[in-house]
């Protein structure tokens, strides 16, 4: 591992990381071959530190001569016609555990070669042609190619530049560079002015495609050209047990690098960051929640109480009659649906476009698999909305019910009042029931102003407890309003609760799913 490069526990921890906070939430096609990875990695490092090095190539390459060169006997048939290799076959130095990991690689021919100190611990494939007419046969290359530790391609004189192969595997594997290995074959079949120019070619097209990093030897399997240096790069690589954990690197950054793909540049957004619900979405809101609705009815309900408490006793009976503005509204109860009307399209519209207008602001620099998530949540939100918003007006307390002083006050006066105008009205009765008995002096009759005393608290009584009423009206109207507003400050309140936990508080944790999902990708991939 190179110095300052990040060891490969945290990468697949990292990788891992991501995948979890993506998974049931992003719907994109980087996410199965991530899961592929993190599958190899826990059945690759159980398996032991030997070295699997495939051969591929296209038919006709000389891959099996090749095969057969470094193994040192004929275990892979060579040929010229198509299909040639439809099995891989492996050839073991000196590794006793390799039995299960061929078993893993599902490789079924094998081959067991005398012991060599410089290569022990080699496991060398021979894969099916790359451009088989069998399909099988393909699929069992892609199969392996991702699966092996060190991949050898080898390529001919005449198809080095084939794009079947370059397009196919080479250009892809960018991430990969220090773990492949291009061999040109058959170089005896050039002089030495076509082979360097084959090969100085060859070169500028790995670089061209990111493969700067990737060896190129020129060899022969049939002449032995260049073998010794194809036998001591791999050597190098077997010595190092190194083979099988570069590879897993070069897949897990390979993997995160793809998942990138759904980061914005930084891997953060730029929208809101947690800030409280807007104005817009809480007005929306209360008016789908029927806010006004309950306002109107707190301030026609404090009215009514109040003139029920200051009005004239006479007329008090007649508040009776209509029932409670607030009563038939059915809140105090969490637990129980309200009596208000349902929201209406114009509140339905409101509340889409205050939603919208807010999941586009966290939206602001997602990438659009993250955005989709985000409007997925937001509906989600909103199909919630309804009942939640009721639960909340039902249990939100619109403010006490106790009759303030003052008006018991009044109240207490207006019955005086009226004892007055009725003991004026018995006085007067009185003195016509005398009147009728010509006991007209019995009871006397005082006089105020040459008004009879009687008369005078009758219309006194009256007119006082008229008049006391209808200067408490402005007040009563004045309280009323008060408790309204203050009603709909605890209605807005909890109006923006229901906000908060059911539209804002779920997108901002897709927005932070975002930003920990990127830098765990970031951290994967670099």
């Amino acid at each position: 591992m190179k110095r300052g490069e990040r060891p490969l526990a945290d990468r697949l921890t990292a990788l891992r990381e991501a995948l979890e906070i993506a998974d049931g939430r992003l719907e994109v096609p980087e996410l199965a071959p991530a899961r592929a990875v993190l599958a190899k990695a826990g059945a690759r490092e159980a398996l032991g530190d030997a070295t699997v090095v495939a051969l591929a190539g296209a038919t006709g390459s000389g891959k099996s001569t090749l095969f057969n060169a470094l193994s040192g006997s004929e275990v892979s048939t060579p040929g010229v016609r198509r299909p040639t290799t439809g099995v891989a076959h492996a050839t073991v130095w000196g590794e006793d555990g390799a039995d299960r990991l061929l078993d893993w690689l599902e490789v079924p021919r094998r081959h067991r070669h005398s012991p060599e100190p410089a290569l022990d611990g080699l496991v060398l494939l021979d894969l099916p042609d790359h451009d088989s007419v069998r399909l099988e046969h393909r699929l069992e290359v892609d199969r392996l190619v991702g699966l092996v530790d060190v991949l050898v391609w080898v390529l001919d004189p005449q198809k080095y530049a084939d794009a079947a192969v370059h397009e196919r595997y080479l250009a892809p594997m960018t991430t990969h560079a220090g773990v492949l290995l291009v061999v040109l074959n058959q170089i005896d079949r050039l002089d030495e002015p076509a082979a360097r120019a084959c090969l100085t070619d060859l070169r500028n097209l790995l670089d061209r495609e990111g493969l700067s990093a990737t060896p190129l030897l020129a060899v022969s399997g049939r002449t032995g050209a260049g073998l010794s240096e194809l036998r001591g790069e791999l050597a190098r690589r077997v010595s190092a047990r190194r083979a099988a954990t570069e590879r897993l690197v070069a897949d897990v950054r390979a993997g995160g690098a793809a998942l990138s793909a759904h980061c914005t540049e930084g891997g953060s957004a730029t929208g809101r960051r947690g800030r409280p619900v807007s104005d817009e979405l809480t007005d929306a809101l209360a008016g789908a929640a029927g806010v006004p609705t309950v306002t109107a009815a707190v301030e026609r309900s404090t009215y009514r109480e109040g003139i029920g408490h200051t009005g004239w006793p006479l007329l008090r009976w007649t508040r009776r009659l209509r029932a409670d503005p607030l009563g038939r509204l059915h809140l105090g109860n969490d637990r129980a649906r309200t009596s208000l009307p349902p929201a209406g399209a114009v509140e339905t519209a409101r509340v889409a476009t205050a939603v919208r207008e807010v999941r586009e602001d966290l939206g602001e620099g997602l990438a659009p698999a993250w955005r989709e998530e985000l409007r997925r949540t937001a509906e989600d939100g909103e199909q919630r909305l309804t009942d939640a918003l009721d639960q909340a007006v039902a249990g939100t307390d619109v403010g006490p019910h106790r009759v303030p002083l003052w008006q018991r006050a009044v109240g207490g006066l207006q019955w005086l009042l009226m004892v007055v105008a009725l003991v004026g009205a018995l006085w007067l009765l009185a003195l016509v029931v005398l009147g009728l008995f010509r006991l007209d002096d019995v009871l006397p009759l005082p006089r105020v102003e040459n008004i009879p005393l009687p008369t005078l608290l009758v219309a006194g009584g009256l007119l006082a407890g008229l008049l006391l009423a209808l200067i408490c009206r402005p007040l009563v109207a004045l309280r009323a309003r008060r408790r309204a507003r203050a009603a709909d400050r605890r209605l807005r309140a909890a109006v923006q609760e229901v906000a908060e936990a059911e539209v804002l508080a779920p997108m901002v944790k897709v927005q932070r799913d975002a930003e920990r999902f990127c830098a765990a990708v970031t951290a994967a991939a670099r």
